[in-house]
């Protein structure tokens, strides 16, 4: 029999020509959307003939092009978004691509299971965490999202559904993890969940004063905590370069809980959320304001022990609805710079020197500890440390700036996150992913037409324009 994924409905719709961009809203593209929502309604799409090429799209919350297509096909995958199976005795959960996290947490976290690993929001779906093979705040204890995928079922470019796993189809599913969606269209996927007795983290802030004594916290603190990160001043030069506000945590057990909260540990506090409520004018963010931003901020944090719940602490951004918006009209790029753990202290003290030198606004730095890769062809992370800076747009200046931070990476054995990436060119891409012949080796055979492309991988030179 048929599971109801499988069965045929209506076709496709017509595609649709609208104008969208990524979360750091830069000039938006005009490209031709459609939505499925079973897989014979995908194929109808794939075979009609509207456009020459497609990519998958969840929520849109990938910051520049990787989910963008311009005058070609994007399918929006949100309407696929059914919970297939779940195993609570193995903490195995097999859903549709189109599921986000946020539904995972609200249906899964009651009964003791939380995500494996999360990115800073939870408004991505299940697909697009895959693609981008997401990490979180306990990458050096835990890895990537990768690593708790079990199997994952992809509908390839000649319309046939493969199931791939560590053992099946083992290098399509180390591809597809990590590879944004350029060889196919995600389907479904199994991954293991994380137990947890409450929906709080035990949180030990420290304020250090400089780079090297943030390095040195992570480096003996890491092993004793999940999670670790940094809020780090990247304006901040000389002596005081680098100085941070470092968080350490870990999930908080029933019995460490005030009793008050005991009842309803699983339960997450109701919050008010605040909304960006227009497009700021592009003055609001400038080195003075950010500035003053920082030295408040590193004030306010100091050493302290706080429990904190899960939503508070994994998605602080998410309190404020449409807070890219703050960046202006022209929008922003976000820089997320990975260091190999020799290199490290040494690429952060240039790049960031860079920064403070340059003036260039940015109060959202996040530096986090990274541990070993997963398998995949496009695999972001190993063992060292990983920057993330989002800067409002300034056109060629900006893209000046990120040039001269690539030269950094390179020069330190560094790469970027395509999820972040909006700029970089093809030739510092494939300087810094040693294994993109492998991936395109896979690409070939799965989709030798190249019908899975977006403007990103074009500009990447993943696949010929």
């Amino acid at each position: 029999m048929k599971s109801p994924i499988d069965r045929p409905r209506d076709l496709a719709q017509p595609l649709t020509q609208q104008r969208i961009s990524g979360w750091g809203n830069l000039a938006a593209q005009a490209c031709h959307l459609g939505s499925c929502e079973s897989v014979e309604q995908l194929r109808s799409m794939l075979k009609s003939g509207n456009a020459d090429s497609y990519i998958a799209r969840g929520l849109g919350r990938s910051y520049g092009d990787s989910a963008l297509n311009e005058g070609q096909g994007v399918i929006l995958q949100t309407r696929r978004s059914r919970f297939l199976d779940l195993d609570e005795r193995a903490g195995l959960l097999e859903c549709q691509a189109g599921v986000t996290l946020s539904e995972i947490i609200d249906h899964l976290l009651p009964r003791g299971w939380f995500l494996p690993t999360t990115p800073g929001t939870q408004h991505v779906t299940l697909g697009g965490a895959i693609a981008a093979d997401v990490h979180g705040k306990n990458h050096h204890q835990h890895g990537s999202l990768g690593n708790a995928i079990e199997r994952l079922r992809l509908l390839t470019a000649s319309g046939e559904i493969l199931t791939c796993s560590r053992e099946e189809n083992s290098d399509v599913f180390w591809a597809t993890i990590g590879g944004m969606g350029l060889t196919g269209i995600i389907l479904d996927a199994r991954f293991r969940l994380r137990p947890v007795e409450t929906a709080y983290c035990n949180v030990h802030e420290r304020r250090t004063g400089d780079l090297d004594e943030t390095l040195e916290l992570f480096s003996q603190q890491d092993q004793s905590y999940d999670y670790s990160v940094a809020w780090i001043d990247c304006l901040a030069r000389g002596a005081r370069l680098g100085r941070s506000v470092v968080m350490l945590a870990n999930d908080a057990r029933l019995d460490q809980l005030p009793g008050e909260l005991q009842p309803a540990a699983l339960e997450l506090p109701r919050r008010w959320n605040k909304s960006v409520p227009f497009t700021m004018p592009g003055f609001v963010l400038n080195p003075l304001s950010v500035k003053a931003f920082n030295a408040v901020y590193y004030a306010r944090h100091g050493n302290s022990n706080r429990l904190v719940d899960f939503r508070s602490f994994f998605y602080p951004l998410d309190t404020i609805r449409h807070w890219n918006r703050v960046y202006g009209r022209r929008g922003f790029v976000q820089y997320q710079a990975f260091f190999p753990r020799e290199t490290s202290r040494a690429g952060l003290i240039e790049l960031l020197g860079k920064i403070a030198h340059s003036r260039r606004a940015s109060f959202l730095a996040v530096l986090k500890s990274s541990g070993p890769a997963t398998p995949g062809h496009l695999s972001y992370l190993y063992p060292g440390h990983t920057l993330a800076l989002d800067f409002p747009y300034q056109g060629q200046a900006t893209e000046r700036l990120f040039q001269q931070l690539d030269k950094i990476l390179l020069k330190h054995g560094g790469r970027l996150y395509m999820a972040k990436d909006a700029v970089t060119n093809a030739q510092t891409f494939a300087a810094m992913y040693p294994r993109l012949a492998e991936f395109k080796q896979v690409k070939q055979r799965v989709d030798p037409g190249n019908l899975f492309t977006s403007s990103q991988a074009r500009r990447l030179g993943i696949v010929d324009v």
